[in-house]
């Protein structure tokens, strides 16, 4: 469970509702599963702030987002996540997002951070196929690759990628598992196709701003997520009612 990523609206939380947010996910779950604890800043002081509060309030792993806006070199970059994990002791997950953040992690940046003991492997939300390609040939097999992109699962998995940080599976969690397993148990052919099948439902959770219609989803699906937090703003009407269609489509039941 990933807690304060970017669908969570990480970026427009206060430090105390961040905090705080870590902290009910983590005696919610009461170790049932792991929690992952998004902790990502363009500062590195608070990156490690949140991450050393995330592991006390006992997170059992990291995601950390390249730094954006004053972003950095790969130098810099590589210093950024090594100074935080140096600091705490448990995994941390590295995330690149370029469209978000304006900077990509390189090849050999991600085989320099590949070395820390404390750096787990990487979400891969660039959409590069061969940055995925060209990281599995230079990092060991111990450090992960998931997909950032419900819609490039599967391509992600035959580079060796081991799954996905999800955005779709906060609506249809059992399905994205299942995408996952039949990969991982050898059924190529079904995986594959439904990873197709599933493309529409993608599609539409990305045709605004994320979380935008994620949330709109759960809302009609009857979760009651509350508001979008400024400067966020609903979809169009024309948007909700192509992402209805959608939802309707994939099995889904609205409210």
């Amino acid at each position: 469970l990933v807690i304060c990523g970017t669908t969570g609206e990480s970026s427009t939380l206060s430090i105390p509702d961040h905090l705080a947010t870590i902290e009910y996910a983590v005696k919610k779950v009461a170790k049932r599963i792991p929690v992952i604890a998004g902790t990502g800043s363009n500062d590195t002081a608070d990156a490690l702030m949140l991450s050393q509060n995330a592991e006390k309030a006992g997170a059992d792993a990291l995601l950390i987002v390249t730094p954006y806006y004053n972003k950095t070199s790969q130098g810099g970059l590589v210093k950024h996540f090594e100074y935080v994990a140096d600091r705490v002791t448990i995994p941390i997950i590295l995330y690149n997002v370029p469209s978000r953040t304006g900077m990509t992690i390189t090849a050999e940046s991600y085989a320099q951070l590949a070395k820390h003991p404390n750096i787990n492997g990487t979400k891969e939300a660039s959409g590069n196929f061969t940055l995925v390609a060209h990281t599995r040939s230079l990092c060991p097999e111990d450090f992960y690759i998931w997909s950032g992109n419900d819609d490039q699962v599967i391509p992600i998995m035959s580079l060796g990628g081991k799954g996905v940080i999800s955005v779709a599976a906060n609506i249809i969690p059992s399905e994205i598992a299942k995408l996952t397993k039949l990969y991982l148990e050898g059924d190529v052919k079904a995986a594959g196709d439904m990873q197709i099948r599933l493309f529409d439902l993608c599609n539409s959770l990305f045709m605004d701003v994320n979380p935008i219609p994620v949330k709109m989803a759960m809302n009609i699906l009857g979760y009651n997520v509350g508001q979008l937090r400024m400067p966020l703003a609903d979809m169009p009407q024309p948007l909700v009612e192509k992402l209805k269609t959608s939802l309707i489509n994939a099995g889904l039941k609205i409210v």
